[in-house]
């Protein structure tokens, strides 16, 4: 799927909108994990500011909040420290 070609992501890399179907969506949340450095900690403003550099319609909390929802970030009980996830979090909860 080419997010630049459905008009989702622009020229310059920066997500314009927050798509409807949950193929986009998820295309745009690997897009935004690719963002971040595996095996590295960051503090919630941290990823917000990477947040923030790569969308344009001024909702980081939702995507922040959606790269968790959807295992593609985790985090601490208190929300204070933030890495990629190097395993599936849902294979580890099912076993």
């Amino acid at each position: 799927m080419d997010l630049l070609q459905k008009k989702i992501i622009d020229q310059n890399g920066i997500i314009i909108r927050w798509p409807k179907k949950k193929e986009e969506k998820l295309e745009v949340l690997h897009y935004i994990q690719s963002k971040f450095e595996k095996g590295h900690d960051y503090t919630e403003a941290e990823v917000n500011a990477i947040i923030m550099n790569y969308h344009s319609f001024g909702d980081y909390a939702l995507l922040r909040r959606e790269l968790y929802d959807n295992y593609l970030l985790n985090r601490t009980a208190d929300g204070k420290k933030y890495w990629v996830e190097e395993t599936d979090r849902r294979t580890i909860a099912s076993t």
